[in-house]
């Protein structure tokens, strides 16, 4: 005999379940009314994990065990909410990148500069909406080296009634481009910290964690893409490696690039990419129309100018095309491998990276600043450190390596800059005297100066509300010139102009095209050049600016904007979290 059920234990139940699913299955998604999207509902957990790589295990720290880290997919107006719990014994902080963080600067993620680690055995909850974006990002963790491993795809779709500016492709790929180290990497930067020295380098790059037949021990981890004949796939690329700026390539296949750091571009064709550590390009595959009796390499090897030492190793894929299985004339397949540039090929890099423009249309306008509130100039790139006294160091010269931004190596704080600055307690934890302009201006790309030692300091740049913000980044050729990545976070940036040399504020500024510049979250300086960036600042907060090679950064290559303030309500920054980690 069927026994009724009240109706509000109906709905209690049916709650119970609804929530459970949503920390059980994160796809799941529940419509809200506040968010023209729906909230998506992630957990991660960091624990270790043992891994196999090159015929080596270790233990490493991982989100739910997996190694690149689950994909987090959400549409554009989406609110996604991450609980990241630690059961590891590292402390850790995850950053969304490339993700604006309007008005959520709280969850931006970067240790000591947005928030203080998550401790071993805590949590937190990153709580934020995607506004304005849609396309290929990543997640990974921000604190020390733990990116090595930490790190995953962060997929925004169009929304539902929006397509591509290109014709919808047969199927998505995501390839991320990694590193894998033998040795823990949190114990080779703290060997490099201690004595001065380039830290040792990775033992191989991977294709979505495999690093393949090129090294040994690993024919069996070998990532395979499958596609079928007259098909146009989008690949996602995504650079995660630690320090590498990395070239890529298909044998025997062009590849459209249409899409850069989650923003649409005018599509061009190229047989090499190139693609810096936090960058992203979307490309259109268009496999052959007759199945070919060959397989086809997918190759990566890094793109380095510096005086370091960098893993010169190429990692390799496999592109397969499908046949009937009953087709015996596919077995003995050819191999083909496509060539890459040289190591050094910065002409290349600067070739490719000038093709990339904005749609700059009413749909996807290129909302450039014509006119410039601000403007900053900053070297970047190498420099020293004094040897400690009783110690032998082995960077150049026995000093210890170091990087700086306008000479002025990034310190971190041992409390969190956007705690201090939003409590007013900046007291002893940071100065508002970041310079604007090098303090000694030399010539930057040709004989350095005899004094290469960098200061150090906790020291911010603080610009009202809605300023419009012109920045010239300039390399140094200070212990070798170098291609440097540099990220901002909490913003896209307007590439305006580039080139070799010394900037010239004279005649360079005619030159700059402010119709269609790509718009970016990270922007390679060409190595013995200069990059010119605009944005408009209207996101409160403190956002860090940094190289996105970790070692730089480990060395000092990172300073801090602290964004006021404006006079609206959805101008200002909201007060943070209750959960928000300690230090």
């Amino acid at each position: 005999m069927a026994t009724s059920i009240p109706l509000s234990q109906t709905i209690l139940v049916a709650f119970l379940i609804v929530t459970s699913c949503i920390w059980v299955f994160p796809q799941v998604a529940v419509a809200t009314s506040k968010h023209t999207g729906v909230t998506r509902h992630y957990k991660f957990n960091i624990r270790l994990k043992n891994v196999t790589r090159l015929c080596h295990t270790k233990s490493m720290v991982t989100v739910n065990g997996k190694f690149p880290g689950p994909r987090v997919v959400a549409r554009e107006g989406d609110r996604i909410i991450v609980k990241v719990v630690n059961h590891a014994p590292n402390n850790i902080s995850i950053h969304w990148h490339g993700i604006r963080q309007l008005q959520s600067g709280w969850a931006d993620g970067p240790a000591y500069i947005t928030q203080c680690p998550i401790q071993t055995g805590q949590s937190y909850v990153y709580n934020f909406t995607v506004v304005g974006q849609r396309g290929t990002l990543l997640w990974h963790a921000h604190f020390q080296w733990l990116r090595a491993t930490v790190y995953g795809p962060l997929i925004i779709l169009p929304r539902h009634n929006a397509s591509y500016p290109f014709a919808k492709p047969y199927k998505e790929v995501t390839i991320m481009l990694g590193e894998w180290f033998n040795a823990d990497p949190e114990a080779i930067i703290n060997q490099s910290l201690q004595t001065g020295s380039g830290p040792n380098v990775s033992e191989a790059y991977t294709f979505n964690g495999f690093p393949g037949p090129t090294y040994n021990c690993s024919a069996k981890d070998t990532y395979k893409l499958k596609v079928k004949p007259g098909k146009t796939y989008m690949l996602r690329l995504i650079n995660s490696a630690l320090n590498d700026e990395l070239f890529f390539s298909i044998a025997n296949h062009t590849l459209t690039v249409v899409e850069a750091d989650a923003i649409y571009v005018k599509p061009f064709e190229t047989n090499i990419l190139v693609i810096a550590p936090g960058q992203t390009t979307n490309v259109l595959l268009k496999t052959n129309p007759n199945p070919p009796n060959a397989s086809f390499f997918m190759l990566a090897r890094p793109y380095f100018t510096g005086m370091g030492t960098f893993d010169n190793s190429t990692v390799a894929a496999i592109l397969e095309y499908e046949t009937p299985s009953q087709d015996n004339s596919f077995r003995n397949r050819t191999l083909f491998k496509p060539s890459l540039p040289a190591i050094n090929a910065t002409n290349f890099v600067a070739n490719f990276s000038s093709k990339f423009r904005s749609l700059a249309n009413a749909q996807f306008p290129a909302n450039v600043p014509q006119t410039v509130d601000k403007r900053f100039f900053f070297t970047v790139g190498l420099g020293a450190n004094p040897c400690p006294k009783n110690q032998t160091c082995q960077g150049p010269n026995g000093t210890k390596f170091a990087a700086a931004v306008n000479n002025v190596s990034f310190a971190l704080p041992s409390t969190a800059l956007l705690q201090s600055y939003f409590f007013a307690k900046s007291k002893g934890v940071y100065t508002a005297d970041f310079p604007q302009f090098p303090l000694h201006p030399f010539n930057y790309t040709g004989t350095p100066p005899n004094n290469t030692f960098v200061s150090s300091g906790t020291k911010a740049l603080v610009i009202p509300f809605n300023t419009s913000v012109e920045l010239v980044l300039q390399d140094t050729s200070i212990l070798g010139a170098e291609s440097h990545p540099l990220h901002l976070h909490g913003y896209n940036v307007y590439v305006v102009g580039q080139g070799f040399g010394n900037f010239d504020p004279k005649n360079d500024p005619a030159k700059f095209n402010l119709i269609d510049p790509v718009e970016r979250n990270t922007v390679g300086v060409p190595s013995g050049g200069w990059v010119a960036i605009r944005f408009l600042a209207d996101n409160p907060g403190v956002w860090f600016m940094h190289c996105h090679f970790d070692v730089h950064l480990s060395w000092g290559l990172g300073m801090a904007w602290v964004v006021l303030d404006g006079e609206l309500p959805n101008q200002k920054l909201p007060p943070p979290p209750s959960d928000l980690p300690k230090c």
